[in-house]
């Protein structure tokens, strides 16, 4: 299972900038405004040969005077419940506020670990000020300055000190995993009752920590995978919550323990923004993807227009990965849910795939000296030769050349796409990478 650290704290303490140093990334817009942050931010961090992933809450604060702190509190209590440790980020500068107060009353019920940094310590006399918040009583505070990266160092050392490290597999070895995935009231829950409604004896659970996803062994009509559970399947929380960032919590761990991905969109709505931000999970963590238009019973049009205009602005929305599967299904009425089914199993065995050296070279070779890649500064890349690199999670090819850093990623695209255009590989995600020779 994946570690899931969150980062909470109320607007403007620097959550985003302390996001963007752990990813390594510019993903989140820092500015001096509350409530800048208005997209989803997840990411992984990488640290002393461990990863883990990150989720900065800020994403999900309303910017409205009046409401805005309650939603915060609701993301709070959220962290709580689905990450493996919280980062409560507070302004060194600003001290204890009452909103700080009431936050740490929280996490101090929580059942989890809980790192109390105080950030913004810029200059080394702001260290002084570190002491103040030892009244919020969740130990001792580490002074970090997130914008400059002083303490971060530390900071990781004690998040890796205190995340455990990961656990033994108990599932059985060569099964996939399947995830299904989707926003709110898209038919996850529908769809997975319909999936394991009848014969439910040969249905069993593998159940994990209230934090842990959990697995449904489903073995019947020539199948045999596991479900990986995901929000609002398996428990249902507090009326209250925020369901967006809820759902977004709890894609993340379906997601980083599934091969394959089967993402839920609402035929009467369309692909939203959130489903965009979910496919963009199932990018980042190099899944499967099998896409299904759910409710497709409501749609009064059925031609094959329609179909063709719906695939059209999914793939449009998704690209550049567009070599995946779209089933137009009704969980409701369990049309075309069995081949859902068979179509995530075929997807799963185009992940595994073993091209032979001999058979790549055979087909790329002449691609490759019919287009050859654009020469730069004079110089004329040559590739020579193809191999595809045994174990690995998805199939990954490398290419061997003369001037590797001269191939730029328009022609890896090209490569990419002429391999799909020859092999099965349909819904899974491909490395290309270019060595030399």
């Amino acid at each position: 299972m994946g570690n899931l650290v969150a980062i909470v704290g109320r607007p403007n303490v620097g959550k985003s900038t302390l996001f963007n140093r752990l990813t390594k990334t510019r993903h989140a817009i820092v500015s001096d405004e509350a409530g800048t942050t208005r997209d989803r931010q997840y990411g992984k961090c990488e640290w002393n040969g461990r990863e883990f992933s990150v989720v900065d809450t800020g994403g999900w604060v309303v910017n409205s005077d009046d409401v805005f702190e309650e939603e915060i509190r609701k993301q709070v209590i959220i962290a709580t419940e689905e990450a493996d440790l919280v980062l409560f980020l507070c302004d060194i500068n600003n001290g204890v506020t009452g909103w700080d107060m009431d936050v740490a009353q929280i996490l101090r019920r929580a059942k989890l670990p809980v790192i109390l940094v105080a950030n913004k310590a810029d200059d080394g006399k702001d260290l002084y000020d570190q002491y103040e918040f030892y009244k919020l009583g969740l130990g001792d505070p580490f002074p970090i300055s997130a914008a400059t990266g002083s303490g971060t160092g530390d900071l990781l050392d004690k998040v890796l000190e205190i995340l455990p490290e990961k656990p033994k597999d108990e599932l059985e070895d060569g099964i996939p995993r399947f995830a299904v995935v989707g926003r709110p009231n898209a038919g996850k829950s529908s769809i997975i009752n319909a999936f394991i409604g009848e014969d439910r004896n040969i249905v069993t659970d593998i159940a994990g920590t209230t934090r842990d996803s959990i697995y449904t062994r489903y073995d019947k009509f020539g199948f045999d995978f596991y479900l990986v559970d995901t929000a609002g399947i398996r428990r249902k929380n507090k009326v209250t919550e925020d369901l967006e960032f809820y759902s977004v919590m709890r894609s993340i761990r379906a997601i980083e323990n599934s091969d394959v991905c089967v993402l839920m969109l609402d035929a009467t709505r369309g692909i939203e923004a959130q489903d965009m931000n979910i496919f963009q999970l199932i990018q980042k963590n190099n899944k499967s993807l099998v896409v299904v238009v759910n409710k497709w019973d409501l749609v009064e049009d059925k031609s094959q227009e329609v179909i063709k205009t719906f695939e059209n602005a999914i793939r449009k929305r998704m690209a550049p990965f567009v070599d995946f599967p779209i089933i137009f299904a009704s969980a409701l009425t369990k049309q075309r849910i069995y081949k859902v089914l068979e179509t995530a199993k075929q997807v799963y065995l185009n992940r595994k795939a073993k091209i032979g050296t001999s058979k790549l070279n055979e087909v790329m070779l002449p691609l490759i000296e019919a287009f050859p890649p654009p020469s730069v500064k004079g110089k004329y890349i040559k590739i020579k030769y193809v191999a595809q690199v045994p174990d690995t999670q998805i199939p990954t090819f490398v290419f061997y050349a003369n001037l590797p850093q001269y191939v730029k990623e328009p022609y890896k695209r090209f490569l990419e796409n002429k391999i799909r255009e020859n092999w099965e590989l349909t819904g899974s995600p491909i490395n290309v990478f270019i060595r030399q020779k």
